[in-house]
């Protein structure tokens, strides 16, 4: 009988090693799987730290170049120290506002000042002169090279030197509102080394352990560059890794092969882990921000943190608010007068008394200098002003010294015509230009007839820069006669301006050309034209009015000594007048030009005596060859007591054996009783209005031959 094969059945045994073997790869798959995502979690962990401690790192170094740029910004950018920069005692002044500083000084421990030519006006490490080109090699006039092409921006480098790497931060030292030339400006340039508590202080503030300065990266370990001012790297911050995640599965891998719950166990570590580690990040991260929006001396905000929630608010159009920019009155003297160190912490004095006066303000910012901003409801930014102003008329007392200052507020509200937080920053800074403009300790609230009268003032400005490159502003010439024979000693030259749209008081173009920077063009081209007409006038003084402004500038004396030299005049006959004005705006400054033209002989006339505050003391120690007395006491003569201030005037003239011209004699009996008090000229319309050169020949010399 045939037999019929049959497929046989899987054994127990088959079975049993079948269901083994299933189980042994399922198990041996989730164990691969477990330790395979364990392995990422632990690799993760590491770079989730490592990327933290670069983020923390990077951090670190851009917050101390900020630190350091913003020093640099706030100390070049200031209108003192381009003036005195500009000056005969520019070392000194350097010294005494930045050299002096770096001995102590915990943002900087080197100082320098190089010249439009790149040589060193100025150098001080540590309190002590030093040679910086020896030192620091040509990194420092690139540096300046930089900071004259990057306008009002600071650019910082790591630079390597003998004793070790510094951060060095250079910065164009140029007027707060103008922009001169970069060739045409010096450069200030503070220092910080690198040392071994500085990089702790780093260490401790953004949380990386180990980190130390070295000169090139070592394997194994985190670094970050120090970029010098080529773009390569002159050194590194290393520091090494802490892997958590590794340091976690040392400590866990026995027991992952004990039993499925560790490994639950240890996946829930690692997670925790890393959101420990994700939170410190984000706590570094916040720090770091923390210290690039807000004010390393007052601790407020600063202009980037402050420009930051405008923004917000002018993107959500939220009209309510307004913003205020807020400037002290009299910190520019306390400077002068105490220092940096003292300004430093009347700064943070005026600032804790801010948060104190505005408490319920959305925000209090300081912009950088003396200049400080706040944020709050537009219904009360006005209230909100005054009452600040009248807190920061209170004393303020550092170190036993009794500080007073005031303060000028600019506001504007977030109006729907407001498209950007720039435009809203322009509208409140116009406004705070004219609360100082228009007597200081005010509150002005912009409106668009700022604007207009910006508008306004560029187009004057504008053509009367043109008027005098056109030679169309012309002197006039006032006769100064013998108050007793009526003869002819002199003649005034008054400026005068007449476009087609008719005549412009020199009052308002002599202050447009003074705010402008065109005060010594003009005078220059007044100057150069009196002297030429006169030249023929023998025998006969020319006065010319001199600003302020003009004595300011160290070449004046130069220039006068060339227009005259130039045209052959006898500086005797030149007399220069100037206003009390000159005695408190730089005195030191025009004693020194008075002394240099009044050797050659030139002669200067305290003009508008009677109408201001000069002293005797003034009168004594400036000169002065001539007093003019002012029309106003001319005028008082009709009164009894208005005689008596006049005669007393000229008693005191006679004791300083100074003579004296009268201004503004309009008719017969104030020239008698002039000329018998003791007046020796008179000027006015009774002796002859301003008129041409011409009509000066026509009527004083062709009459007389």
């Amino acid at each position: 009988m045939a037999l019929f094969s049959k497929k046989r059945a899987p054994s127990r045994t088959q079975r049993v090693a079948l269901l083994t073997v299933i189980f042994t790869g399922v198990i041996f798959l989730i164990a691969a799987l477990v330790i395979t995502a364990v392995m990422q979690m632990r690799d993760k962990a590491d770079v989730i730290d490592d990327a933290r401690a670069t983020q923390a790192a990077t951090a670190a170094i851009r917050s101390f170049q900020a630190r350091l740029g913003s020093t640099v910004r706030d100390n070049a950018i200031w209108d003192d120290a381009y003036a005195h920069i500009g000056s005969p005692d520019a070392a000194s002044w350097a010294f005494e506002n930045w050299g002096k500083t770096t001995e102590d000084y915990p943002l900087y421990d080197v100082a320098i000042v190089l010249k439009p030519d790149r040589s060193a006006l100025s150098a001080y490490k540590k309190g002590e002169p030093f040679e910086p080109a020896s030192f620091f090699g040509n990194s420092l006039g690139q540096l300046a090279d930089k900071a004259a092409k990057s306008g009002k921006k600071p650019v910082t480098a790591f630079v390597p030197t003998k004793t070790g790497i510094y951060l060095v931060a250079a910065g164009a030292i140029q007027p707060f509102n103008d922009s001169p030339p970069g060739d045409t400006v010096s450069t200030l340039l503070f220092a910080k080394l690198l040392t071994n508590d500085v990089i702790a202080q780093l260490e401790t503030t953004f949380d990386i352990d180990g980190l130390k300065l070295v000169s090139a990266p070592r394997p194994g370990e985190l670094s970050m560059a120090l970029v010098g001012e080529t773009g390569r790297a002159v050194g590194y911050l290393q520091w090494p890794s802490r892997m958590p995640g590794s340091v976690t599965y040392e400590g866990v891998r026995t027991y992952l092969a004990l039993a499925g719950i560790f490994l639950v166990a240890f996946f829930l570590a690692i997670i925790a882990t890393a959101v420990a580690t994700i939170r410190s990040l984000q706590r570094d991260t916040a720090a770091a921000r923390l210290k690039a929006h807000h004010d390393s001396l007052t601790g407020l905000l600063n202009r980037a943190g402050l420009f930051e929630l405008v923004e917000e608010a002018t993107a959500i159009s939220d009209h309510g608010v307004a913003l205020a920019l807020v400037d002290l009155d009299g910190f520019k003297e306390v400077n002068d007068a105490w220092g940096h160190a003292i300004g430093d912490r009347l700064i943070g004095l005026v600032g804790e008394r801010l948060k104190e006066t505005i408490p319920h303000a959305q925000a209090v910012s300081r912009l950088g200098g003396d200049e400080f901003a706040f944020l709050c409801k537009a219904e009360t930014i006005g209230d909100t002003a005054a009452s600040l102003i009248s807190a920061l008329q209170e004393p303020f007392r550092i170190g036993g010294r009794t500080i007073e200052v005031g303060a000028s507020i600019g506001t504007a509200p977030l109006g729907t015509d407001v498209s950007d937080g720039y435009e809203l920053l322009r509208r409140a800074d116009m406004a705070l230009y004219e609360a100082k403009e228009s007597g200081r300790g005010r509150v002005v609230n912009f409106s668009t007839i700022l604007d207009e009268r910006r508008h306004e003032r560029s187009e004057m400005e504008e053509k009367l820069r043109q008027a005098i490159e056109r030679k169309e502003v012309r002197p006039v010439f006032q006769p100064l006669v013998d108050a007793k024979t009526g003869s002819l000693r002199g003649v005034e030259a008054l400026a005068r301006w007449t476009p087609e749209t008719g005549p412009v008081s020199p009052e308002v173009f002599i202050g447009v050309a003074e705010k402008a920077g065109l005060i010594d063009e003009l005078g220059r081209h007044i100057l150069e034209i009196s002297v030429e007409t006169a030249s023929s006038w023998n025998g006969i003084g020319l006065s010319v009015n001199v600003s302020p402004v003009q004595l300011r500038n160290p070449d004046f004396a130069a220039l006068v000594e060339e227009v005259l030299q130039t045209r052959a005049f006898d500086p005797k006959r030149l007399t220069l007048e100037i206003t009390e004005g000159v005695l408190m705006s730089n005195p030191e400054q025009a004693k020194r030009t008075l002394a240099r033209l009044k050797a050659i002989g030139v002669k200067f006339a305290l003009d508008d005596f009677g109408c201001g505050y000069a002293s005797i003391g003034a009168l004594r120690e400036f000169g002065f060859d001539r007093m003019k007395i002012d029309r106003s006491l001319v005028i008082a003569l009709d009164d009894h007591r208005g005689a008596g201030i006049l005669n007393a005037t000229l008693s005191l003239a006679r004791a300083l054996d100074i003579p004296v011209t009268a201004e503004g004699v309009e008719t017969q009996a104030q020239a008698n009783a002039l000329a018998e008090s003791g007046c020796d000229q008179l000027q006015g319309y009774l002796v002859g209005r301003p008129m041409g050169g011409e009509q000066v020949e026509e009527t004083f010399f062709k009459s007389a031959a």
